[in-house]
């Protein structure tokens, strides 16, 4: 083991992390937004809307997030109609591809936890927001809503740490995160044990700093004598 490697190695990798840093937050983000849409088509009474939800949630929950990377940045560029669109400028970045394709995969299995979290809060609430006088909407808005996040924040949690180590896979688009600079140094050094084992340290810092933010919004939210994360 060359332990001056570490030094040689440690500022590229710390420069990285803004990389890695700004993926995770704005594929979370996506995947945040997106799967609270899907979440709502999921529990929808009209099958025109659940239907399509269920088959977006199959597919990419089925199929492997590497494969998907690789067809927003590689296959669509094969589409000459895509390459003539207005959204080519953004489709042939590979930052742009990266966000979408996590953000999209993260939406699926957000979607999932909402829809889960969503049909658990118990029927009486519904009841008591009608005796209260407010509609359907303002009841789902202000009453059931708050408290399906509250129930499914340890599981939002566990996305943030999925959705970080998602974006390990970026580099395969040339991206140079965390993992993208470490297999050039790699390559550079011959040295894989030592560049891997400290980018791998890297992403268990952002993930236990995050670990720890989803802990503090859990206690803060908490209901006083419930365990935090149940109703």
């Amino acid at each position: 083991m060359n332990l001056s490697l570490f030094a040689e190695a440690f500022m590229p990798l710390l420069r990285a992390t803004g990389t890695t840093l700004s993926l995770a937050l704005l594929s979370y983000a996506v995947g945040q937004v997106l799967g609270l849409l899907v979440a709502l088509a999921l529990v929808s009474r009209s099958r025109l809307v659940s239907l399509p939800a269920f088959l977006y949630t199959f597919c990419l929950r089925g199929s492997p997030l590497l494969v998907q990377v690789f067809l927003l940045y590689y296959a669509l560029a094969q589409i000459e109609a895509v390459r003539t669109s207005i959204l080519w400028p953004y489709l042939r970045e590979p930052f742009f591809c990266a966000v979408l394709a996590i953000g999209l995969n993260s939406s699926a299995y957000v979607g999932e936890l909402m829809r889960g979290a969503i049909t658990n809060v118990a029927r009486g609430q519904w009841e008591a927001a009608q005796v209260l006088g407010l509609g359907r909407g303002q009841a789902f808005v202000y009453i059931v809503l708050p408290q399906a996040y509250r129930a499914a924040l340890p599981a939002l949690g566990n996305e943030a740490i999925l959705v970080l180590k998602a974006t390990a896979l970026a580099s395969v688009i040339t991206l140079m995160d965390v993992t993208g600079v470490a297999r050039t140094l790699v390559a550079d050094t011959y040295a894989p044990f030592e560049i891997f084992a400290l980018a791998g340290l890297f992403y268990l810092a952002i993930g236990y700093v995050i670990t720890r933010a989803f802990g503090l919004v859990e206690q803060v939210l908490s209901i006083p004598g419930t365990t935090p994360g149940r109703l």
